[in-house]
């Protein structure tokens, strides 16, 4: 696998979604939960999204319920909680593994690609973010306590 554009994932609603889509633009890739301490940075992801969408910004939402079962509903109880009390109109995708044996082909490759402090190949919690250029490679890891508004300027710097 050489970019993101090599992979597909299956949207809330159970539509696959080729990466492939989003070739040309910015995305930035995230592992969320619906009951974490770091939830509400849905707001900030959220409004990243509004303000940078036009200029080519992509947020992927990856549920995930292996730290902590934080995200133990379904996919449909995840895409209400997520509009209801966030407002996000981002791409959700269904709830997926990040570590472990069953882990998304799409998370092994973003690990493999930036892998964590001292080299480490796990998603250390949720709400930890991967920054991915126009061509689809993996320019960045961000750990879960960088907010959005922390990254922005590295987001901006690549739009």
């Amino acid at each position: 696998m050489t970019s993101i554009y090599d992979f597909s994932a299956d949207l809330l609603n159970g539509n696959e979604q080729p990466l492939s889509d989003y070739e040309g633009k910015v995305v930035l890739i995230v592992n969320t939960a619906s009951k974490c301490g770091f939830t509400p940075q849905f707001d900030g992801l959220e409004k990243l999204y509004g303000d940078l969408k036009d200029q080519g910004l992509v947020i992927a939402g990856f549920p995930c319920n292996q730290f902590g079962a934080q995200d133990p509903g379904s996919n449909d109880q995840i895409g209400e909680f997520c509009q209801i009390n966030y407002g996000v109109s981002f791409p959700m995708f269904s709830k997926i593994d990040v570590n472990g044996p069953k882990a998304d082909p799409l998370y092994k490759y973003l690990k493999a690609e930036k892998p964590g402090l001292m080299g480490s190949r796990r998603i250390k919690w949720n709400f930890t973010k991967f920054l991915v250029n126009r061509d689809g490679k993996v320019v960045k890891r961000f750990a879960p306590t960088d907010t959005p508004g922390a990254i922005r300027k590295s987001i901006e710097a690549l739009l």
